[in-house]
């Protein structure tokens, strides 16, 4: 970074909001937008050209998503830093986030203030995650590891992600419904849950069940 004022890249698909986060930051002293772009393979071509002390990346995008465009950055223009200004607060989409090179990890609901102050920290070199954001990442550091589900426990888990009974799953993967039940014990105390939805749900945010 120089003496100037940060120079800013913002990629988001969404023409709306993307507009609006260049609003939010027109009138900040010291910071200056250099470009937009609407998905990750444009945001590499504009850091290529211009070279932004920050890119703001939203995590979902077409052609290539934030993940990988981030990657793609700290790879190839390490003095860019990388914030992830996104809706998605899962730990999956965090950890992803994170383990991609992201400087830091801010939700859309962050202030301008907020947003302003987070660009210069992430200019300074310094991590910057939301309140939110910081205290998924401390109970995940703090959780015990998780034994991992069987593959038939999966397989039951998707199941009852797309609303089958016990009786339905038992026909689907030809196992008595005796044999159903048993998975779902044994899954809800890998999960630490107590009923069907909440397993989805955990499953879901931890990345054990990929649904389209």
């Amino acid at each position: 970074m120089t003496g100037g004022p940060i120079r800013v890249l913002v990629v988001d698909d969404h023409t709306v909001m993307r507009a609006g986060v260049v609003a939010l930051l027109a009138g900040e002293d010291g910071i200056e937008i250099v470009g937009e772009a609407g998905d990750g393979r444009a945001a590499l071509e504009l850091v290529e050209r211009y070279e932004p002390d920050v890119a703001l990346i939203d995590l979902r995008m077409p052609v290539l998503d934030g993940v990988g465009t981030t990657a793609e950055i700290v790879a190839r223009h390490p003095r860019t830093r990388v914030l992830i200004l996104t809706t998605y607060d899962t730990d999956q989409d965090i950890e992803r986030g994170v383990e991609a090179g992201a400087i830091g990890y801010l939700l859309k609901d962050t202030t301008r203030e907020q947003l302003a102050d987070a660009i210069r920290a992430a200019a300074r070199g310094e991590t910057v995650l939301a309140p939110r954001v910081a205290e998924k990442l401390i109970a995940r550091m703090r959780r015990p590891a998780q034994e991992p589900l069987t593959a038939r426990e999966t397989d039951v888990l998707g199941a009852v992600a797309d609303g089958l009974t016990n009786a339905e799953i038992g026909k689907r993967l030809v196992i008595s419904e005796a044999t159903v039940k048993t998975h779902l014990l044994r899954l809800f105390a890998k999960l630490d849950v107590n009923d069907r939805t909440r397993a989805v749900v955990v499953a879901l945010e931890r990345g054990l069940l990929q649904r389209p």
